[in-house]
């Protein structure tokens, strides 16, 4: 009975990897962002994607015919070898446990996964047992043989998960690894109107400012349970004002439009506001370092280009300091330069994230760049064409390709909102969401990527990163996710953060 057990279990593997293999080329391309998704092959999934096909293929090839249907039971072992492997690493290496990949296995959970592989393998090594014993081969030949195949296996799918692990966080090809579950939506709010916008945040609140209503400031509190509407009053309203904004830092929130320019200032829970800044500077961008100094980003009277620059109303002698040297030009010095500036509060870090490059730049209080690091896309120069006119203004002569959008910075992780669609992923997804890629601000690490689905067509207009909450605003509706452990595990603590100081 046992000389029919080769070609028995032969038959089981051509179904095994015939049905596999089958499966995977009719839903190609969802298998391919499987594995794009997988924590493990990441960076490898366009070759591992085909390859895994082909090898399964050529599997059932050699164990149809006799005269290779050795060959084909010892590649069967290896192969079962480096699927259970893989499982492993996944269940006790992993960041986090993916879905399965499809096939026949699709309804087992991960365990029973590597239960059936394991199985598998047994079945092989018994199958090539008693096949050898047949053709009267010595026992340390074919013993040895098996024991190469698995070693030769283990380190081909080890070797692979090191290597992308290096490839993802450190080098990374535009292969995006999207994190399980990284939010939980908690809760919604709906909103008066669409125009809404992040003003800032404290333990208590969050505050928003409109763009339709730009002297109204609205305060929810963080569970979106209560809020206050505060009209502001400004102590002088005969500015040309074009583009009013709102930002909070506690106690204080502040007014401002930096094409007139002015800064005004009031006391939370007061409608009424002073000028505290005017004619000091023209800006486009402004963030609050304290009560009378703040960060902007301007235009050189010289070079006509975006630069940084400390605004200090405390000062008693020059208010106005330039740091020409951080933005970097590459092509015209304005459009090129575009980005988004933002701060971590907790750590007193400034970032400015480039809209056409995959840069960003981190920096202290101070402006002092502490580093320069890439997002995962591979856009390093801006792709834009921008003419200057006679009057010196530039402007637009082609569409440009954004790579950023938006972003958010706490504890020492930036939030950022990629306009760019990476390898091995959804055309379906991305048009029902956006994504946002998740970085360490204190080492160039790419941690990985979630999705922020659509409400009713719409995408995100904004969104702001606390403790334990993701808030978003799409169109009329504010959003709160609470962060779950893929996040929370990387925010930095106070007491890392003071023993980094020491």
């Amino acid at each position: 009975m046992t000389i029919y057990f080769p070609t028995g279990i032969a038959y089981f593997f051509i179904l095994l990897f015939c049905y596999a293999s089958i499966s995977k080329i009719f839903d190609f391309e969802n298998f391919q962002v499987q594995i794009g998704q997988s924590p493990l092959l990441s960076a490898y999934a366009g070759f591992v994607s085909y390859a895994v096909i082909i090898i399964e293929l050529l599997i059932v090839l050699a164990l149809i015919f006799t005269n290779t249907k050795r060959l084909g039971l010892y590649a069967s072992l290896g192969i079962m070898v480096a699927f259970t492997v893989y499982i492993f690493l996944i269940l006790n290496y992993s960041e986090f446990i993916p879905c399965s990949c499809g096939g026949i296995l699709e309804k087992m959970g991960w365990i029973e996964h590597l239960i059936f592989n394991i199985v598998c393998i047994l079945l092989a090594m018994v199958a090539i047992i008693i096949l050898e014993k047949e053709k009267e081969r010595r026992l340390a030949h074919y013993i040895s043989l098996m024991i190469s195949v698995i070693i030769v296996n283990i380190g081909i799918v080890t070797y692979l998960f090191f290597s992308s692990e290096q490839i993802i966080k450190k080098e990374n090809n535009f292969t995006r690894r999207f994190l399980m579950h990284p939010t939980l939506e908690k809760k919604q709010l709906q909103l008066s109107d669409s125009y809404y916008y992040f003003a800032g945040y404290d333990d208590k609140n969050i505050y928003l400012g409109n763009r339709k209503f730009p002297q109204t400031l609205l305060t929810l509190d963080t569970a979106l349970a209560g809020k206050r509407v505060t009209n502001i009053s400004l102590d002088n309203i005969k500015h040309p004002f074009r583009n009013i904004k709102l930002q909070v830092k506690a106690p204080y929130y502040y007014i401002y439009d930096g094409t007139v320019p002015v800064i005004f200032r009031g006391r939370l829970g007061n409608p009424k506001s002073k000028t505290i800044s005017f004619n000091e500077a023209y800006f486009n961008q402004l963030i609050v370092l304290d009560s009378l100094r703040f960060a902007i980003r301007t235009q050189s009277s010289k070079t006509k280009q975006f630069v940084l620059a400390d605004l200090n109303l405390n000062s008693a002698g020059e208010k106005l300091t330039l740091y020409s040297d951080i933005l970097q030009k590459q092509i015209d010095g304005v459009f090129d330069i575009d980005g988004n500036f933002i701060t971590d509060g907790f750590r007193s870090q400034l970032i400015y994230t480039y809209t056409y490059r995959n840069q960003f730049i981190v920096m202290d209080k101070d402006l002092k760049v502490q580093n320069q690091m890439n997002t995962i896309d591979t856009v390093r120069i801006a792709k834009i064409e921008s003419k200057r006119l006679a009057d010196g203004i530039h402007k637009m002569s082609a569409p440009p390709l954004k790579v950023n959008l938006r972003s958010a910075v706490h504890k020492n992780l930036l939030f950022n909102q990629s306009d760019l669609m990476g390898k091995h992923e959804s055309k379906k997804t991305w048009q029902e969401a956006s994504i946002v890629d998740v970085y360490k601000t204190d080492e160039n690490e790419y941690i990985g990527s979630m999705y922020l689905f659509k409400k009713d067509s719409h995408g995100v207009s904004d969104f702001i990163v606390t403790d334990k909450y993701l808030y978003v605003i799409i169109d009329n509706k504010i959003i709160q996710h609470q962060f779950t452990k893929p996040i929370t595990k990387y925010f930095i603590s106070g007491e890392a953060e003071n023993r980094s100081k020491e």
